[in-house]
């Protein structure tokens, strides 16, 4: 005899993901989780009998830079405007697309909002810009929302980006030289993010539109470097090596296609705050987990499976 749920029904492109994942176990209690395999193919439409859309599937930035541009256009781009005119045809209610900071600003020494206008320069930030403007173009049917969320540096447990470089320069006792460069930066712990789309789903009062996504407070990177180190019982080594002399080695390191170059420093010692007032105040509630606990957790699960 088949089992009919009466649960609320929520797909999710990109299940398989670090976000996917996080999410399915955050939503699996209250909702009905279904996996929606989607990739781009020419004149494609979907069945969406679904009572939301969760549209996390496309194309990461390649840090390597070896991806041809298409590649970013159809993943985030034309595969995001089929999914989304799919939607709009269909019985599904709610569409959450997962964009980017990175469709604003790739550096900014501003703090960002969704007022900043949107001046994008790589194929992965201008494709996501590209598929915001299609979703906002289109007039919504009745009893239909759409949100756009731009995340910050998102982290947590089974993530392997930037922050576990980080982790495994520090656990094997490595200085970190770059002391004397005092930024500020946005992270976006996966908790809240989770929070942030499960209250999205639940509240049908929290206006459509873009969201900005990230946590309370910035930090910088010898900020980042301590909680590190307490994690890990150690005590920081941080050393602040005169600036002008970092900028000469890096240089240096451009003249000789060297790892540690221009680009590099810059990543690690860039400013980029982003702005949550709008989320926050549009949900009406505080985040569920602070900057610095976010951070503790994601690196605690880096020395759990280490």
């Amino acid at each position: 005899m088949e089992v009919i749920s009466n649960k609320f029904k929520i797909a999710i492109t990109g299940m398989s993901g670090f976000v996917g994942l996080n999410l399915k176990d955050y939503l699996y209690n209250d909702y009905e989780i279904l996996p929606l395999s989607v990739r781009y193919i020419p004149n494609q439409e979907f069945t969406l009998d679904y009572n939301a859309i969760i549209h996390l599937a496309g194309k990461a930035h390649d840090l390597k830079k070896v991806s041809k541009p298409s590649e970013y256009y159809e993943a985030n781009y034309e595969l995001t405007k089929q999914l989304f005119d799919s939607f709009l045809n269909s019985e599904s209610e709610t569409f959450i697309f997962m964009s980017t900071v990175k469709a604003v600003a790739d550096k900014t020494e501003h703090i960002l909002t969704e007022e900043s206008i949107a001046c994008p320069r790589t194929h992965y930030g201008i494709a996501k810009r590209q598929a915001e403007e299609y979703i906002l173009s289109k007039r919504l049917p009745a009893k239909k929302r759409v949100y756009i969320l731009r995340p910050s540096m998102i982290h947590g447990e089974g993530n392997k980006g930037n922050l576990n470089i980080l982790y495994q320069f520090v656990s094997k006792g490595f200085v970190w030289p770059l002391g004397a460069f005092h930024n500020q930066r946005s992270f976006l712990s996966i908790d809240n993010l989770c929070f942030v789309i499960k209250e999205l789903l639940n509240n049908k009062s929290i206006p459509a539109g873009i969201y900005h996504v990230a946590d309370d407070k910035p930090l910088s990177t010898n900020e980042v470097i301590e909680i590190l180190a307490q994690t890990q019982n150690r005590k920081s080594n941080i050393w602040s090596i005169p600036t002008i002399l970092i900028n000469t080695i890096v240089k240096l390191g451009d003249l000789s296609h060297l790892p540690f170059n221009s680009e590099r420093l810059e990543k690690l010692t860039e400013n980029y705050i982003v702005d949550n007032k709008k989320i926050t105040k549009a949900i009406g509630k505080k985040l569920p987990i602070s900057s610095v606990d976010g951070l503790i957790k994601t690196f605690k699960s880096f020395r759990k499976i280490k």
